[in-house]
């Protein structure tokens, strides 16, 4: 039996063969998947489902310190529970423990790396495939980070 998320690409590939191959609204593919009794929701386990939306509204909040820099208040680190499944603990970032602040930080760039690693495989791979018109990406974000400072006013944080 294939897992849930093959099943669901299965449903995307049937979407794009029967409906159409051009890009599309996921809540379009929905609602055709609902409407031909392909996919309905499945039970959801109460703890989990708070958990997530616990954890959205808390990755949301957002302060600003006395030098005008928003960041974000809350702060995971994901772990590994007693059951082996992965387990996110959440601290506040202005009274977190060091060591919690320090490997959400590394958790948070190795993140970054991979999807920038995932972006470049993609990119490279459309440039195989059209060599006539290669995309380029540049992956150092020094100049976007200094841009985004003095766009922020916050030019003193860029010196």
């Amino acid at each position: 039996m294939p897992g849930y998320n093959e099943q669901m690409r299965a449903l995307w590939s049937r979407y794009r063969s029967e409906v159409s191959a051009e890009p599309a609204d996921l809540r379009a593919v929905a609602a055709w998947a609902i409407r031909n009794k392909l996919w309905a929701p499945q039970a959801a386990d109460l703890n989990t489902s708070f958990a997530r939306d616990l954890a959205e509204a808390l990755r949301e909040e957002v302060r600003v310190d006395r030098k005008g820099r928003r960041y974000r208040a809350n702060i995971p680190v994901r772990d590994k529970g007693k059951d082996g499944l992965p387990l996110f603990r959440w601290a506040d970032i202005d009274d977190a423990p060091h060591a919690h602040v320090e490997k959400s930080v590394q958790q948070e760039r190795r993140s970054i790396a991979s999807d920038c690693f995932a972006l470049a495989m993609k990119v490279d791979h459309y440039n195989d495939a059209h060599p006539t018109t290669p995309i380029q990406v540049v992956f150092n974000f020094e100049e976007d980070l200094e841009e985004m400072k003095i766009g922020n006013d916050l030019q003193e944080a860029a010196a």
